[in-house]
């Protein structure tokens, strides 16, 4: 099988510019002057405090005592984070390099990424984009972001990839119906280690399990696509949430 087309940084940061005009989560910054600003550190994070102290903060923000429901929440955001702009751009056929990626949060504002040097590959299909997402945002991004955060708090996998595989699937309900970007989705949801997190049905996204945002106090609150809701009944709305 040969090996896919380098893309061009002007390529990667164009293909980046379009993702982002779907809205703020579908955001990389590719502007070589971010790199004067100290506050930018590279992802994966893979210092064990500072992601216990963003998970400490998530439950102050979220007003819970459970700090394994703040990690959970805190995971989802970053996975939608990354996935969002990835699969948008894979979707024109152009999939970043995120080895130069950067990310910054500050308390009241939301998690920015950067990318250093912007560099990628040209996808011939969907099965090869979807590979090439697969190896930059699974393997590069979440699975050492899980490791890290295993190191302070108890998640099960089905949660962690079942959180994943939501915030991938919630990309689709942002911006205008795309069959390529729904195309690159539902081969991603059938790889490991999303295979099996759940499946489309007639009112969306439903995964098998649940990210513990129904614990967030006053409690009871579930997300829409969440495993633990029953099935709706005949000429019921789907139901809504968070996600």
């Amino acid at each position: 099988m040969p090996s896919p087309m380098p893309a061009g940084a002007g390529e990667v940061a164009e293909a980046l510019r379009a993702a982002g005009r779907l809205g703020p989560y579908f955001e990389i910054a590719t502007d070589p002057a971010e790199e004067a600003d100290p506050t930018w550190r590279p992802l994966p994070e893979r210092d064990p405090a500072r992601l216990a102290d963003l998970t400490g903060r998530y439950a102050e923000r979220l007003g819970t005592r459970e700090r394994r429901v703040a990690a959970s929440i805190l995971f989802q955001g970053l996975a939608s984070r990354l996935w969002s702009p990835v699969v948008a751009a894979a979707a024109q056929g152009v999939v970043p390099d995120l080895s130069g990626l950067h990310w910054r949060w500050a308390p009241g504002a939301p998690i920015a990424l950067w990318l250093a040097g912007p560099r990628g590959h040209r996808a011939g299909g969907t099965a090869e984009a979807a590979g090439l997402v697969h190896r930059e945002v699974v393997t590069g991004q979440l699975e050492p972001l899980r490791a890290t955060m295993l190191t302070f708090t108890s998640l099960a996998d089905g949660l962690l990839w079942g959180n994943a595989a939501s915030a991938l699937a919630g990309g689709l309900n942002v911006g205008p119906r795309d069959a390529a970007r729904a195309a690159l989705v539902g081969e991603l949801l059938d790889m490991p280690p999303l295979k099996g997190a759940g499946e489309f049905g007639p009112h969306g996204f439903v995964r098998r399990n649940c990210c513990l945002y129904y614990r967030v106090p006053p409690g009871g609150e579930m997300c829409g696509d969440c495993g633990l809701r029953r099935p709706p009944r005949r000429g019921e709305p789907p139901p809504r949430g968070r996600s």
